[in-house]
């Protein structure tokens, strides 16, 4: 008995030595808030698609989409814990985290699209993700949700003053609590699958987020107006917990960062293509939209200086001004 054991062991140990050792499968839960068919999702199922080819199925990786594992703040928690392996999720929300990624929650900092990956995609971006990994969180890539627009059922917003009164839903942290106050509105800070129930029992008045999600989650069911402001873009971060991070081998690493990166690239292409074509499926869902003229967006932007000012301290000027500098030079 004890020959035939030492047999299977040298067996075992040489099939390990030539590279034949039996491979491990793995399944990861990948977790978002938005629903099936936006452009997130798809860029979560192309991510599973490319880790399974190139894994040739050792990795097999499940999207929950539409909040089904609970909100981003319960899913930043089960990454931490291990309980969850990936999430992806509005940047800004690592705020509470690392209070440098509240930068990209700033109103008017991206002037398109361009700038937006120039800056995630380059040292800065990567940098911010890097500051996650002793919060027990490791930054993949950056898929997009993109440009946000404001909706509401009470009235047409064709000037600044007419978003005054409002109760409006916002993502919860600081600074967008603080810009919706800056123009006369009551911010009321809820997580995303709980958004459509609050417009459909007017419990508030409107909210903002980009066309497709606008799209994607049936808003226009319970919204009226739409108007586009483009007051703010949120990248969106592919996050891994870091706990299942450190148990992979640096093959599986490689090849879960390869499979972020590029399918970051398609989700924004589906984001930017989905833009114009949802700007008209909402009109014939119904929808009224509006866009503010070149004054009015000028206004906007004035009252949403101090917004700037007031997190720039909370921030830290280091970041703001290497922010400053990057746009500065995608701007020459």
């Amino acid at each position: 008995m004890k020959r035939l054991f030492l047999k299977t062991v040298v067996a075992a140990v040489a099939l390990a030595a030539a590279g034949m050792a039996p491979a491990q499968t793995r399944t990861i839960k990948f977790a978002n808030q938005n629903a099936k068919g936006h452009p997130i999702v798809l860029g979560m199922e192309k991510f599973a698609e490319l880790v399974d080819k190139k894994s040739a199925g050792r990795l097999k990786v499940q999207v929950f989409p539409g909040g089904v594992l609970g909100s981003d703040q319960a899913n930043v928690s089960a990454l931490q814990g291990g309980t969850l392996e990936m999430a992806s999720m509005n940047s800004g929300i690592f705020s509470s985290l690392v209070k440098d990624f509240a930068i990209y929650d700033f109103p008017f900092l991206f002037g398109n699209a361009r700038e937006a990956d120039a800056v995630v995609d380059g040292p800065f971006g990567q940098n911010l993700h890097k500051k996650l990994e002793d919060k027990g969180l490791v930054g993949l890539a950056y898929y997009e949700l993109g440009f946000r627009q404001i909706t509401n059922s009470k009235r047409p917003i064709q000037k600044v003053e007419d978003i005054a009164g409002l109760k409006l839903r916002v993502i919860p942290s600081p600074i967008n609590v603080d810009w919706v106050k800056a123009l006369g509105a009551n911010p009321t800070p809820l997580p995303f699958p709980e958004v459509y129930a609050a417009l459909e029992q007017k419990a508030v008045d409107g909210q903002e987020n980009p066309v497709a999600t606008i799209k994607a989650a049936k808003l226009y069911e319970v919204q009226k107006y739409m108007t586009i402001t483009n007051h703010q873009y949120n990248p969106q971060s592919v996050v891994i917990s870091k706990k299942f991070w450190d148990q992979l081998p640096p093959a599986d690493q490689k090849i879960l960062k390869e499979a972020a990166v590029e399918s970051a690239q398609y989700e924004r292409t589906q984001s930017r293509a989905i833009l114009q074509s949802g700007l008209e499926d909402l009109k014939k869902a119904g929808m009224e939209v509006n866009e503010l003229s070149p004054a009015e967006v000028a206004k906007l932007r004035e009252k949403m200086k101090p917004v700037i000012d007031k997190n720039s301290a909370s921030v830290g000027e280091g970041t703001v001004q290497a922010m400053m500098a990057e746009l500065a030079k995608l701007r020459k």
